[in-house]
């Protein structure tokens, strides 16, 4: 299950977002998003999950806590044809 991560201090590792999910279950990637000119954080970044029980307790426990500097949110990614409208047939 892929978790979108958001309100992410700048100075937050991969590694540091890894172990926070890492208490509720088995954490299969960490990903910070970075901008492509300099390399550093966006700010946001996705975490997967194999395991939907132990995503959903990572969600729930972790959503509007403290990681680094930062209270981060955290929920369900969407995946990205879900939010794309569809294309009008003529």
């Amino acid at each position: 299950m892929k978790i979108l991560i958001r309100n992410l201090d700048r100075e937050t590792t991969e590694q540091e977002l890894q172990t926070a999910f890492e208490a509720h279950g088995k954490v299969q990637s960490s990903v910070i998003v970075r901008e492509k000119s300099n390399g550093l954080s966006k700010g946001f970044g996705f975490i997967e999950m194999p395991k939907a029980g132990e995503a959903k307790v990572a969600v729930k426990s972790l959503n509007d806590s403290m990681l680094g500097a930062n209270k981060i949110r955290v929920k369900y990614a969407e995946d990205k044809a879900e939010t794309q409208a569809k294309p009008k047939e003529d």
